[in-house]
C-alpha cells in the first residue's frame, strides 16, 4: 500500500477516513457537512462518512492491529512513540497554518500541536524507564498463599484484546489525539479516531504526517472523518471508548446496551465548573494576587475559554471582589487583542464555530438571568471583528448570592467566567463542592494552614489541584494544563475518569489479573523470578553477557564471621557511632536488639564482597539499590553469607547493554534471613 504525501486540504474538499491500511472517502453524491472557518466563515473542507463499513474497521484493529503491536515489547513500542515525536516535530509550522482556521492563535496551537508532540515525548520516557522490556506488567507483591512456599499469588496487566476508541472534543483537535493514542500505543492497542466535526480537518493532517512516516505497524491507527454513530454497536468487552466531551453526550454514550450490558469499557472528561479560590492573604499587591489575576485571565482567553480545564468560577473573599474585578478588567485591557489569528498582535481568536458562539452566548444568558450581572465585556460582538466569524469578547460576570444555581450548574464553555464571595474557608470549600465534581481547581495562598484547609477540603472534588504562589508562579505549568505524567480527569460532573498519569494511562488501557501457582509457573508467566523456582548455578552470573544470563542464574557465597572488631573499625572508619554498635549497655537495653550489633551497611558491604567476581567481565557498574529491609540483628561471633539471583533482565533498545534486577538474600548461620534487597546493575548485551 501506498500512503498519500501529507498535503493541506483544498476548499471544499471531503476530508478523508483512514480505514483498513488505506485511505476512503464516500462515494460520489454522498451527504457531507461544511466546516467552516472560525474567523471568517468561508469553507474549509467538506466532512462525510457515509457508506463506511465501521464493523470491519473495528475487525481490522482486533485483527491485524493486535497483530502487529502485539509483535513488540512495551519498550518496542515506546521508542516508535519517541520517533513519531522527532517526526511530527519537524512538520509543526504547516499545522500551525492549518491550526489558525480552528480559531486558534499561536499560542493556542503550540498548547494543542507542541502538546500532543510533547505526551509522545513524556510517555515514551516513562514507558522505558517504568515498564519491564516485555509484553506483561507485575503489579505489585507476590502474595504467599501457602506456608511451604508452593503456593503464590501475582497481579499482572496484559492488554485488551480489543481496540481503543476515542472519541474527541473540538477543542483540542491534536493533543486530544495524541494524549489518548500514546497511551493506547504503549499498551499495545489500537486505536480508532473520531474527532469532532468542526476541527477534525486539522486531526487528519496529523493523522497523515504520523501514516507518512512509516513508523506506525499496520492497524495500530484508524481515523474515521465524519459521523460514527453506529461504532458502539460493534464493540464488545474487549474494548474500550474514551470520550471527551459534553456530560449529556457522555450520559447518552453510556446508556448504550453495549456499555451498558456488553461490557464495553468507557471512560469520559466531560463538562467542569473548575474554580479558582483566592486566599485571605493573597490581598492585592502580594504576588499571589497579581498570579491569581494573570492566571484568571490566561484561562478566560487561551483556546477563547474553549477548555475543559478553564476557569469558570472566581471565588474570592469577601470584600475583595471589586478589586479582583479591576485588576482582571485591567489586564484584559492591556493584554488581549481579538481578532483573525493570522492577523499580527491578535492574542485571542474565535470560538471554534458560528454554533459554538450560539451555545457560549445562550449560556451566558441563562447565567444572567439566574442572578448574574455583567461586570466586565459585553454580550455584543467584540469591534472591528468579522461578522461571519464566531468571536466573543471576554465576559466576567459577578453574582451577589454566592450559593445561585447558575453558577454552579450553568458552563459557558468560552470566555466567560463568574466571580462570587466566601466568608470563611470552609466556606470557599463547601462553594468548590457545589460545582459536583471538576477537573482542576487553583488555590492562591502562600499561607501552608490555609492551602491545606483548602486542598484537603476540595481535594476528594477535584481530579488535580494547583497550589499557586511566589516560589512557583513563574514556574508552574499552569491551572489550564494538564501533564502527562499526572492525572487528567476528575469525579462526578466531571466524567468520574482518569486520564493520562504516566503510566497509569497505559495501564487503563489492560486487564489486571491475579494468577495464582507454584513459583516455577509464576516466572514463566511474568518472566520474573519469583523464590522457589528453579534456579542455575555453575558459571558465575557476573560472567555472562546479558545474551547468556537468564533468570533464575544463581550464586551462593559461603559464610562470613563477625567479629567486634570488625563492627568498631565500621563504625571509626565511616563515623556512624550510633550507640546499638558502640555502646554495650545501651544496646542491651534497646528492645530490637541482644547487645552490640553490626551496622546493616557493613554487611551489604561485605555481602557485595561475597558474592562479586572482581574481574572484568560483562557487568559494567552497580546502578542502584531497591526495596532493602533489615530483618534480623547480626552480633558479634554471628556470621552471614548471600544468596544473588537474577530475578529480571531488561535489555536496552538503543544501548548496548541493559539493566538486570537481582534478588539479594542475606542469612545468618542459622538460616535466619538477615535482609533483603533489590541489586541493579548494568550489563553488556555481549
Amino acid at each position: 500500500m501506498t500512503l498519500l504525501e501529507p498535503t493541506t486540504l483544498a476548499p471544499s474538499t471531503v476530508v478523508p477516513s483512514y480505514v483498513r491500511d488505506a485511505w476512503w472517502s464516500p462515494a460520489e453524491g454522498a451527504k457531507t457537512q461544511s466546516v467552516l472557518d472560525a474567523s471568517t466563515g468561508a469553507e474549509v473542507a467538506k466532512v462525510s462518512a457515509e457508506g463506511l463499513d465501521l464493523a470491519a474497521v473495528v475487525e481490522h484493529a482486533r485483527t491485524v492491529g493486535q497483530a502487529s503491536l502485539g509483535e513488540l515489547t512495551f519498550h518496542q513500542r515506546a521508542l516508535l512513540l519517541k520517533q513519531l515525536g522527532q517526526y511530527l516535530s519537524g512538520v509543526k509550522e504547516e499545522l500551525y497554518e492549518l491550526s489558525a482556521s480552528t480559531g486558534a492563535t499561536k499560542r493556542d496551537s503550540m498548547v494543542d500541536i507542541d502538546g500532543g508532540i510533547g505526551v509522545l515525548f513524556t510517555l515514551s520516557s516513562k514507558g522505558r524507564r517504568e515498564m519491564p522490556n516485555s509484553q506483561v506488567y507485575v503489579d505489585g507483591d507476590v502474595e504467599a498463599l501457602s506456608r511451604d512456599g508452593s503456593f503464590s499469588g501475582q497481579h499482572i496487566y496484559t492488554r485488551i484484546p480489543g481496540v481503543a476508541c476515542q472519541i474527541n472534543a473540538f477543542n483540542f483537535p491534536v493533543w486530544g489525539m495524541l494524549e489518548k493514542f500514546a497511551p493506547a500505543f504503549i499498551a499495545g492497542v489500537p486505536s480508532i479516531v473520531k474527532p469532532a466535526t468542526p476541527t477534525g480537518y486539522l486531526t487528519e493532517a496529523i493523522v497523515r504526517h504520523m501514516l507518512a512516516s512509516g513508523i506506525l505497524p499496520a492497524g495500530s491507527l484508524q481515523f474515521v472523518s465524519g459521523s460514527a454513530r453506529d461504532l458502539i454497536d460493534h464493540l464488545d468487552y474487549r474494548d474500550l471508548v474514551g470520550f471527551t466531551g459534553s456530560a449529556s453526550t457522555a450520559r447518552a454514550l453510556k446508556s448504550h446496551p453495549n456499555i451498558v450490558h456488553g461490557g464495553v469499557r468507557f471512560t469520559s472528561e466531560t463538562d467542569s465548573l473548575n474554580a479558582a479560590i483566592l486566599g485571605p492573604d493573597a490581598v492585592a499587591g502580594t504576588p499571589e494576587f497579581d498570579a491569581y489575576v494573570a492566571s484568571v485571565v490566561t484561562e478566560m482567553t487561551s483556546k477563547a475559554g474553549q477548555k475543559c480545564t478553564s476557569i469558570r468560577r472566581v471565588i474570592v473573599p469577601a470584600g475583595m471582589r471589586d478589586e479582583v474585578v479591576a485588576a482582571v478588567t485591567e489586564r484584559v485591557a492591556k493584554r488581549v487583542s481579538i481578532g483573525d489569528p493570522r492577523t499580527e498582535g491578535v492574542t485571542m481568536g474565535p470560538l471554534a464555530s458560528i454554533d459554538q458562539r450560539g451555545e457560549v452566548l445562550s449560556s451566558a444568558a441563562r447565567l444572567l438571568d439566574g442572578g448574574g450581572r455583567i461586570v466586565m465585556g459585553s454580550l455584543d460582538a467584540p469591534d472591528g471583528t468579522d461578522p461571519a466569524g464566531a468571536f466573543v469578547g471576554p465576559l466576567l460576570l459577578a453574582f451577589d448570592d454566592a450559593e445561585s444555581a447558575a453558577v454552579h450548574e450553568i458552563e459557558a464553555f468560552g470566555p466567560v467566567a463568574s466571580i462570587i464571595e466566601y466568608d470563611t474557608l470552609d466556606h470557599a470549600v463547601a462553594l468548590a463542592a457545589l460545582g459536583g465534581g471538576s477537573l482542576v481547581a487553583t488555590v492562591a495562598t502562600h499561607d501552608p494552614e490555609v492551602a491545606r484547609a483548602l486542598v484537603l477540603g476540595i481535594a476528594a472534588h477535584h481530579g488535580r489541584v494547583l497550589m499557586l504562589d511566589r516560589d512557583d508562579a513563574r514556574t508552574s505549568t499552569g491551572h489550564g494544563s494538564p501533564v502527562p505524567h499526572l492525572v487528567h480527569g476528575g469525579p462526578g460532573r466531571a466524567g468520574g475518569s482518569e486520564e493520562l498519569g504516566g503510566i497509569r494511562s497505559v495501564l487503563h488501557h489492560m486487564q489486571r489479573t491475579a494468577i495464582q501457582g507454584s513459583p516455577d509457573m509464576l516466572t514463566a508467566i511474568t518472566g520474573e523470578w519469583h523464590t522457589g523456582a528453579a534456579v542455575r548455578t555453575g558459571t558465575h552470573p557476573f560472567r555472562k553477557s546479558l545474551a547468556e544470563l537468564r533468570v533464575g542464574d544463581q550464586v551462593a557465597s559461603g559464610l562470613r564471621t563477625v567479629t567486634l572488631a570488625d563492627i568498631s573499625a565500621f563504625a571509626e572508619s565511616t563515623g556512624d557511632k550510633f550507640y546499638a554498635h558502640t555502646d554495650p549497655v545501651a544496646a542491651e537495653a534497646n528492645p530490637f536488639f541482644p547487645g552490640i550489633v553490626a551496622h546493616g551497611y557493613l554487611l551489604l558491604s561485605w555481602a557485595a564482597g561475597l558474592f562479586v567476581d572482581a574481574a572484568p567481565g560483562p557487568v559494567l557498574a552497580n546502578s542502584g539499590l531497591e526495596r532493602l529491609r533489615f530483618v534480623t540483628p547480626v552480633a558479634a561471633g554471628d556470621s552471614i553469607r548471600v544468596t544473588l539471583t537474577a530475578k529480571r533482565i531488561t535489555p536496552r533498545e538503543t544501548e548496548e547493554y541493559g539493566e538486570v534486577r537481582w534478588d539479594a538474600v542475606l542469612h545468618n548461620q542459622n538460616d535466619e534471613i538477615v535482609a533483603t534487597y533489590d541489586v541493579l546493575t548494568l550489563v553488556a548485551k555481549v
